[in-house]
Order: structure tokens, then sequence, then C-alpha cells
């Protein structure tokens, strides 16, 4: 994932970041969004609308690369913009996020009145002061340029921030943290970060991962299942030659397809977390009742070692 599109998710979930940057209060009913130029097919990364004329348009850019010849875009599109939508706002001001002082560019000829003026504002994200004291919006800013030894701690920290401070949609916050983490982390999963970081098995399980994933590999499953048993219904139905036979057929098979997708879907979560199971403990699973596969497919997202396993279904026997 680029990083612009992590700010791109950071300012749509907290538009108040903006401000948080700026140190002013967060004005009422800006709304953020990515706008083309399609005159001349500029995409600016961020631009903050006022609700009406008499307010300030804002351009946000987000800039992890040295590009010598970038005041030079960023000013024709913000100028284009301007020329675009002038009935829009009543005056501007452009922002630009670097993650330090060195990937700026070095000379800003023939812009150093504009870059050196009240129209644009640089931030540096590792200039920002400590985590625990920056608004939450901004330590997530920060989190994106933090060495790899040092992001875990911080990320659990601000995991933490989530659960103790009163902040709007503490979900779209966690799904912000795990995603950064990811960009650093290639090789861990989703699930392993949020493990890593901390969470819960109930804040897991408010994550739009855990419902995205579970239910399209649950809907996978019952899919399978669900024409493999009607196949047989109906050929049993066929057999019998009784319409109603056929109907009982295909409500049995309907309720069978709902319990082994159930299973299999607990099956497969076990095996993508541990490997190949003996086949003792897959045949216990199997003889689970539709109650007990339920509990156990909210248990296993604690589970850490396989023994686990076993030992709840010692306990449930």
């Amino acid at each position: 994932m680029r990083r612009d599109s992590l700010f791109y998710q950071l300012f749509a979930q907290l538009p108040q970041t903006l401000f948080d940057l700026l140190g002013i209060d967060t004005p009422q009913g800006y709304r953020f969004e990515s706008v083309e130029l399609k005159q001349t097919a500029f995409r600016m990364d961020g631009v903050f609308v006022p609700p009406d004329p008499s307010g300030t348009v804002y351009f946000c850019e987000v800039q992890f690369q040295r590009d010598t010849t970038f005041y030079e875009r960023f000013f024709a599109e913000i100028f284009l913009y301007l020329r675009l939508y002038r009935q829009t706002f009543s005056d501007w001001q452009a922002v630009v996020i670097y993650p330090h002082r060195q990937v700026e560019q070095v000379s800003f000829e023939p812009y150093e009145v504009l870059v050196n003026s009240h129209r644009l504002r640089r931030v540096y994200l590792n200039e920002l002061g400590s985590l625990e004291a920056l608004p939450l919006s901004l330590a997530l800013m920060q989190l994106t340029v933090l060495p790899e030894a040092e992001m875990p701690t911080a990320a659990r920290l601000l995991a933490e921030r989530t659960r103790t401070e009163a902040v709007p949609r503490p979900e779209a916050i966690i799904e912000l943290i795990t995603t950064i983490v990811l960009y650093k982390f290639t090789e861990l999963s989703r699930e392993e970060v949020l493990r890593m970081l901390g969470f819960t098995t109930e804040e897991l399980k408010r994550t739009r991962f855990y419902r995205d994933v579970y239910a399209e590999v649950r809907e996978e499953v019952y899919a399978e299942v669900r024409e493999e048993v009607y196949a047989e219904a109906r050929e049993e139905g066929r057999q019998e030659g009784r319409q109603e036979g056929r109907q009982e057929g295909r409500q049995e098979g309907r309720k069978e397809g709902l319990q082994q997708g159930e299973t299999l879907v607990v099956l497969r979560q076990l095996r993508r977390r541990f490997g190949e199971l003996p086949a003792g403990l897959e045949e216990r699973i199997r003889q689970l009742s539709p109650p007990q596969i339920e509990a156990l497919a909210e248990a296993l997202l604690d589970f850490t070692a396989l023994e686990e396993v076993f030992a709840w279904l010692n306990r449930s026997s």
C-alpha cells in the first residue's frame, strides 16, 4: 500500500487531522476529497473544501520522496484548481507533509516567494513531538515514519489510547494502526498484527477485517457445501419421484449445508493458523454440535498453539 493511500484513509476517517497539524480549532462542515483536474489530468492528494464560498480551501500533499520539481507541479495544480473553482471559496492555504527535512527539494526557484509565504505550511513528521503528547490523529501520522524496531511498541501505545481516550470511531483507528504496521511488516498477516498490538477478541471482531474476511470464508465454504448437499437432495428426490420428498430434501439439505459450512470454516481457520491438523483432531471437530462449533469459532481467535484446541475440546466434551 502506498503512503498516499494511508494518509487518504487517515484524512477521510479523521478530517480534523489537518487542523490539528495547523494548530487551529477544527471548523465545521469541511469535507475531504481527492480531486482530479481533468483538463490536464492532474490529481491532487487532498482538498479540504469549505462548506460555503466564504471559507478557506486547504490543499494537502503528502511527499515522502524527494522530487526536484515538486513545487512546480504542486503550485501548478493549485492555481489550476483556483481558476476552475473560484466561486467555491474566498481564501486558500497549502500544506505539505514530509517525513523529515531531508526529503524536501533543495532549490525553490522560481517559487521562493510562495514557499516562504503564509500560503504554504510545511510539516515534518519527525519533529512533531512525542507520541504520548500528540493528539491521536497526529500520533498516527508520526507512526508512519518510525523505524521498524520502534513501531510495535508505539503501535501498542496508540492502540491503548483508543481504549482509554474518548475518540470517535475507535474501530476505524484500529484499522488505521493495523494498516500502518502492515506497511512495515509485510510478512505478517492482518490478524497477526492485531494480535501483536494486543487487541482482544471482542475488539478484533469489531474490525472491518474480521467481518469481511470471516464472512467471505463462510460464504465461500457454504456455497461449496450447499451445492453438494442440494445436488444429493435433488437426486434423492428424483429417485423417490415425489414432490414432497424433493421439498423435504431441499430443506434438510439447506440445514445440513449450514452446519457443515460452520464446521469447514473452523477447520479452514485452524489449518491456516497451525498447518495440517491431526486426523483425530479433525474428526473430533466434525462431531461437534452446531452450538459447540459456534463456540469454538469464537474461542479459536485466542488460541496460539494446537494444544489449546485439544484442551478446549476436552473441556467441552
